[in-house]
């Protein structure tokens, strides 16, 4: 019995047939001290098998030293979403993606597998302009009906900017920085440590505050 119910399969293989280029999945785990990294890396298989355009390469995060600092992973279980030529835009999933949140993987996939980010020409022109790496840390937990919206947008300017990347975090599966950055509710967007937006924001907003962070 998988985490997918035939019928989610059926939808989820009817929306990839929108696929035109391959995407891979490249995921690290470990068989202890991770809470949910078994039922993560079972969802995985589980899309990765509707299609032969999406490919699954697992690593082990205590033992694949070189690919953990390849791909600057400090966390389980983690996901990394590259595009066919195996760019990686610094899209990461950290926690599992359940929930609401299976719908950004999703929005993701078709997204690397078309080459485009979605994003409007003047958000493509303000991203374009950025000075100054800005690093997105968007807390969300999977019963959150608007927490996908804003990490689509932060994976949105991930692709579109080599400046910036984009991580989803499960706030629940790593308390730790669920305190660190006072994720009281959320989302809760977090960039470059010091600066934070509540809540679902609009794309001019998130663009106004990036363009203030030194």
């Amino acid at each position: 019995m998988g985490l997918l119910r035939d019928s989610d399969k059926e939808a989820v293989k009817e929306r990839l047939e929108g696929m035109t280029g391959k995407v891979k999945f490249v995921y690290f785990t470990q068989e202890f001290e991770c809470q949910f990294c078994r039922e993560t890396g079972e969802l995985l298989q589980e899309v990765a098998d509707l299609t032969d355009k999406i490919d699954l390469e697992v690593f082990n995060f205590a033992n694949d030293e070189e690919e953990v600092k390849k791909y600057n992973i400090d966390k389980i279980p983690a996901l990394v979403m590259l595009d066919e030529s195996e760019k990686d835009y610094g899209i990461r999933f950290y926690g599992i993606p359940s929930g609401y949140e299976f719908v950004t993987v999703l929005e993701d996939i078709l997204m690397l597998s078309a080459g485009d980010s979605g994003l409007s020409e003047e958000a493509k022109e303000v991203l374009a302009k950025l000075q100054q790496d800005v690093h997105f840390q968007v807390f969300v937990t999977p019963t959150c009906p608007y927490c996908p919206n804003m990490v689509k947008l932060a994976h949105q300017m991930a692709f579109e900017s080599e400046k910036v990347r984009g991580d989803m975090i499960e706030a629940s599966e790593f308390p730790h920085l669920s305190m660190k950055y006072q994720v009281q509710g959320v989302p809760r967007t977090v960039m470059n440590e010091e600066h934070s937006l509540e809540g679902m924001v609009p794309v001019d907003m998130v663009l106004e505050e990036i363009q203030k962070i030194g």
